[in-house]
């Protein structure tokens, strides 16, 4: 039985920096235009690791004061880019975990991406 050749993205690469976040052009405080380009640069940085949003397994997203309400300004960030990206509909299994803040005061929300890749 041959062994499987299959691991995660990024075990035994580099990891991956993804420039290009611009607050102004996300707008600060607009939590749609936020996830929507969190995706952007999760697929750039699927892409330097060799997959794709069709190899993900698992998104992690972490959302500054969250609260349920907000749900509608998420998913309309996820579906404004959806099949740009290539991420299907529904998504992978995810979790939304609401933090106190992220690595810069405007920024609202990031994305981990645990992807398998052959």
């Amino acid at each position: 039985m041959a062994a499987d050749r299959r691991r995660p993205a990024g075990t035994h690469a580099p990891p991956v920096t993804v420039r290009g976040w611009d607050l102004p052009a996300c707008r600060r405080g607009d939590l749609a235009g936020q996830v929507a380009q969190a995706l952007r640069n999760a697929a750039v940085g699927l892409a330097g690791a060799g997959a794709s949003f069709a190899d993900v397994l698992r998104l992690t997203f972490y959302v500054t004061q969250w609260s349920p309400e907000k749900i509608g300004d998420f998913m309309a960030g996820v579906e404004a880019v959806a099949e740009e990206i290539g991420l299907g509909i529904p998504m992978p299994p995810a979790s939304l975990i609401g933090v106190d803040c992220l690595f810069e005061p405007d920024v609202l929300v990031e994305v981990e991406a645990t992807a398998m890749v052959d």
